[in-house]
C-alpha cells in the first residue's frame, strides 16, 4: 500500500473468529491487511485471533439469548466505547453507528415483506408487531440504513452486486451510499500437489485414492446438504466410492446423520466440524459442492478456486459470486440447487470429464487471482479516508 496519513479504526464484529462464517472471514482477513498500515482496534465478544498491531476489546454478553437482547446490549456497549477518539467506526453488525456499515445478508425487511401485498403484507405486519424480536431487528436496520446516510458521513459497504440491488430497492435512502466491495481471496502457490494431497486426507481422516467431494457452511440446509446428500447416491453408479466431506459447526448434524443412514452413506460421509484453517480441506478435496439456497456472495466458492477446485455453485438467483462466473468456464452453475440429478451430473463431468475439469481448474485459480486481498484492503482503505474525520494527506 502506498504511504498515506494512519487512521485509529474500531472494528464492530461480535464473533472475531475464522470458524463463524464468511462475514467473520471477510472481517478478519481486511483487518489483517489493514492493520499493517492503520491503529485497528476489534470490539468482539468472542474472539479467537491474534494479529500484530491489533487491540482486542471483549465486549461482555450476560445474555447471550434471546439474540435480539444481545444485539441490543452489544451496539449499545460499543455506541458507549466509540462516541469519540476514532477517525473511522466500522461496523460488520446490525448497530446504528457507525460511519462504514458492512453488509453481508439479505436485509431483515426484505425477507419479511418482499414480493406481499394486501392480506398477506397485513398479516406480516401482525406478525412483525407481535414479536419483540422482529421488531428489534427491524428497528436496527431503519436507524442503521436511515435517510441522509448519503455524501461524505457513511458509506454502507456490501459484497455484492446482487446484494446492493436489494439494499438500493428495500431502503432507497441509502442507495446513494452503497458501495460494492466484493471479497477477497489469498493467492496460493498453486494447485495442491498429490503428495499435499494425500497428506490433507490423512490429517483429516478421509479415505484415500477416492473422488472426494466437499462442502463447506455452518448452515448445511442452505447450503444445500439436503440435495447434496441426494447427488451422493446418484453418483453412485458412476463413482460408487466417491465420498463427502462437510466442514462446519456440527449443531445440525443431528438430522442429516439420519439421513445419510437412511440413504446407506454412512460409510461415504464425513463430517469434519468447524475448522480454523479450511486450506486442508481444500486440498483433499476433488471438487467442491455448493448448492446454497441463498448466500449474498460465498467466500467458500472463491477460496476452493484459488486452490484451483473445479466448483459446481447454484446460479446467479441463489448465489452473489455466480454473477460473475460464467458457465462450463469457471464454474459449473445449477439453475436450481434443488436438483439434485442436475448436482449429481455436473459433479460427475467435474470429476470425469478431463478437458473440462482441466478448464475449470485453470480459469477458477485466474478468476480467484483477480481478487486477492491486499487490493481489497486498499479499496477498503479509500472509503475509510472518504468518511474519515481525518483527511488523507
Amino acid at each position: 500500500m502506498q504511504k498515506a496519513k494512519s487512521l485509529r479504526i474500531a472494528v464492530f464484529n461480535r464473533n472475531f473468529a475464522p470458524t463463524g462464517g464468511g462475514a467473520e472471514r471477510y472481517s478478519i482477513a481486511l483487518v489483517e491487511q489493514l492493520a499493517e498500515r492503520h491503529e485497528v482496534h476489534v470490539f468482539a465478544q468472542q474472539i479467537d485471533h491474534e494479529w500484530p498491531g491489533v487491540t482486542y476489546h471483549r465486549v461482555s454478553a450476560p445474555l447471550k439469548k434471546p439474540r435480539w437482547v444481545n444485539q441490543l446490549w452489544y451496539a449499545t456497549a460499543t455506541w458507549w466505547a466509540t462516541r469519540q477518539g476514532f477517525d473511522v467506526v466500522h461496523s460488520h453488525e446490525n448497530t446504528w453507528h457507525g460511519n462504514v456499515q458492512t453488509v453481508h445478508v439479505l436485509p431483515v425487511w426484505h425477507n419479511l415483506f418482499q414480493g406481499r401485498a394486501g392480506f398477506r403484507w397485513v398479516l406480516r405486519w401482525l406478525k412483525v408487531v407481535t414479536s419483540p424480536r422482529l421488531l428489534a431487528y427491524l428497528g436496527f436496520e431503519l436507524s442503521r440504513f436511515r435517510a441522509g446516510v448519503g455524501g461524505a458521513e457513511r458509506c454502507v459497504v456490501v459484497t455484492s452486486d446482487s446484494l446492493r440491488d436489494v439494499m438500493a430497492a428495500t431502503f432507497p435512502a441509502c442507495a446513494s451510499a452503497l458501495s460494492v466491495l466484493v471479497p477477497g481471496v489469498d493467492a496460493p502457490e498453486g494447485v495442491a500437489s498429490a503428495a499435499e494431497r494425500q497428506s490433507a486426507r490423512t490429517a483429516l481422516g478421509l479415505p484415500q485414492g477416492v473422488p472426494c467431494l466437499l462442502l463447506v457452511g455452518n448452515d448445511y440446509r442452505k447450503k444445500g446438504l439436503n440435495s447434496t446428500l441426494d447427488a451422493l447416491e446418484l453418483l453412485s453408479k458412476n463413482n460408487p466410492s466417491a465420498v463427502l466431506a462437510v466442514v462446519g459447526n456440527t449443531t445440525q448434524k443431528a438430522p442429516f446423520e439420519v439421513k445419510v443412514k437412511s440413504l446407506g452413506l454412512a460409510e461415504r460421509v464425513f463430517f469434519l466440524g468447524a475448522l480454523s484453517d479450511v486450506t486442508p480441506a481444500y486440498q483433499a478435496a476433488d471438487v467442491l459442492v455448493h448448492p446454497t439456497m441463498e448466500d449474498t456472495f460465498a467466500m467458500v466458492v472463491l477460496e476452493a478456486m484459488a486452490q484451483g477446485l473445479p466448483v459446481v455453485v447454484s446460479g446467479a438467483s441463489y448465489c452473489g459470486i455466480s454473477t460473475l462466473l460464467s458457465n462450463r468456464h469457471n464454474a459449473l452453475l445449477l439453475s436450481n440447487p434443488h436438483d439434485a440429478a442436475a448436482l449429481a451430473q455436473a459433479v460427475d463431468q467435474a470429476l470425469n470429464d478431463a478437458p473440462l475439469r482441466q478448464t475449470l481448474i485453470n480459469n477458477a485459480r485466474e478468476f480467484a487471482l483477480s481478487h486477492v486481498w491486499p487490493e481489497k484492503a486498499r479499496q477498503q482503505e479509500a472509503i475509510y479516508f472518504a468518511v474519515a474525520s481525518t483527511p488523507e494527506v
